[in-house]
């Protein structure tokens, strides 16, 4: 079985993800089911399926990168919280879902959760939108 972040022609990835661009360390993608708006999946760019795999340069530069990112997230989404959560349960490589949250709204004061939740699937234009307010964001 593929990697879904290391092969870009996966189906399930093509299928949840839009490739944003490539920062030194990580990849950006937007995840297509925006339930928080403004939520990305930043991928380390080596395959590597724990953290503790990752060399002490690549774990400080996924990390900086994850920074860069989130600040891009606040800067452009205004959330009053975001949410960071590496898993890989299901796809074994380094990766961490950056999830904005908002007082009052979906999951507020608890983890963010999928399952059970309806996706919020945009338009074309809102996705391209994004992407292009991220790359423009981060220099990508």
């Amino acid at each position: 079985m593929s990697c879904m972040y290391c092969d870009a022609q996966n189906e399930k990835r093509q299928s949840i993800l839009i490739e944003v661009g490539s920062l030194k360390y990580s990849t950006l993608f937007i995840l297509k089911n925006q339930n928080h708006k403004g939520r990305v999946v930043l991928a380390l760019n080596t395959h590597r399926q724990e953290v503790y795999e990752m060399t002490e340069e690549e774990r400080n530069g996924f990390f900086a990168d994850v920074a860069k990112v989130s600040k891009a997230v606040a800067e452009l989404y205004h959330p009053d919280k975001i949410n960071y959560g590496i898993f890989g349960d299901g796809v074994p490589h380094v990766h961490m879902h950056i999830v904005p949250k908002y007082k009052d709204q979906l999951q507020w004061g608890h983890f963010f959760w999928d399952q059970g939740l309806d996706e919020v699937i945009l338009s074309d234009e809102e996705y391209a939108q994004m992407k292009q307010q991220f790359k423009d964001k981060l220099g990508i």
